[in-house]
């Protein structure tokens, strides 16, 4: 194609965006609010599996060891511990602070409990962190047969549904996504076909001529290229306040905070030229695919 006719065919379809502006504006507003959908979908997907791991943090296999365990010993136990793939992290608590904390869990109202109780009694305890939770029940089996450990205190009930929450939302986010876009592409597809249904008279016109349908359809790709970058930007503006006005929303609840930390979640400003670039590009595919594959039966003259 020479430089001049293809000069020609972009401003055709830039120019043709105003001239069916109507139409354009009706597939601007499709493709504007899908994008918008999707991405929203997207982002809060990510979120959930953010909370969810944050909550997982917080899930610990607690080993007691016997009191009269040798110094050397509780080293090597601490390093056969943090050995594992699957151990995030290990803590040591000794029986002096163990006592403490149990101290301060209970209310001052039955502080003279403590008086009858030998401190001496609180064993070594290790806070043993997992990378992997579903990997929760081998680690226990574990840790149980190594030398000098007395007791694994495991809370299988919470474990089990912490996977059963992640598996369900990540089957529902997937199904969700998968569904956007179906709906989308088929919105978009049927605005599209709407729109070059009102332009057949020129199409047929041009064909009639002797236009190829490379030639007739390119015009057309550059206007749905077009509508389809404007209506990403507008879309990215749009997730933006969407996005950090809920998560400013639940941010302001400090008990959420602290129980799921919210303050992990993503920040738009770390992805914001991401969502941007990544809007731009899916809208103008979207738009010039949906408009040329809508063309197809309208070039058969």
């Amino acid at each position: 194609m020479k430089g001049s006719n293809f000069s020609y065919l972009v401003k055709q379809g830039v120019v043709s965006v105003w001239h069916n502006r109507m139409m354009s504006f009706a597939s601007f507003c499709i493709l504007m609010v899908s994008l918008l959908f999707i991405c929203l979908a997207v982002l809060f997907s990510l979120d959930i599996g953010i909370i969810i791991g944050n909550i997982e943090d917080t899930n610990q296999i607690i080993v007691f060891v016997e009191k009269e365990t040798p110094e050397p010993e509780l080293a090597h136990i601490r390093d056969v511990l943090d050995s594992f793939d699957y151990t995030a992290s290990v803590d040591y608590i000794t029986p002096d602070k163990a006592w403490e904390m149990m101290q301060d869990e209970f209310n001052e109202s039955i502080a003279g409990v403590f008086d009858a109780i030998d401190e001496h009694m609180m064993p070594h305890t290790f806070t043993v962190s997992l990378n992997d939770i579903t990997k929760t029940a081998e680690a226990a089996e574990r840790f149980r047969i190594i030398n000098y450990v007395e007791k694994v205190n495991t809370p299988f009930d919470f474990v089990n549904f912490l996977i059963s929450i992640r598996t369900t939302f990540t089957v529902i986010g997937i199904a969700i996504l998968i569904a956007l876009v179906a709906v989308c592409i088929v919105i978009i597809y049927n605005t599209a076909r709407t729109s070059v249904f009102a332009r057949r008279t020129h199409i047929s016109i041009m064909k009639h001529v002797g236009a190829t349908n490379a030639f007739i359809r390119f015009p057309f790709f550059i206007e749905g290229m077009f509508i389809g970058v404007i209506a990403g930007a507008v879309s990215w503006y749009l997730t933006k306040i969407t996005y950090e006005s809920v998560v400013t929303l639940f941010a302001s609840d400090i008990m959420l905070l602290d129980v799921l930390g919210i303050n992990n979640i993503i920040g738009f400003y770390e992805i914001n030229w991401l969502v941007l670039g990544a809007n731009c590009l899916a809208g103008a595919f979207l738009g010039a695919v949906g408009t040329v594959f809508s063309m197809g039966k309208h070039l058969k003259v």
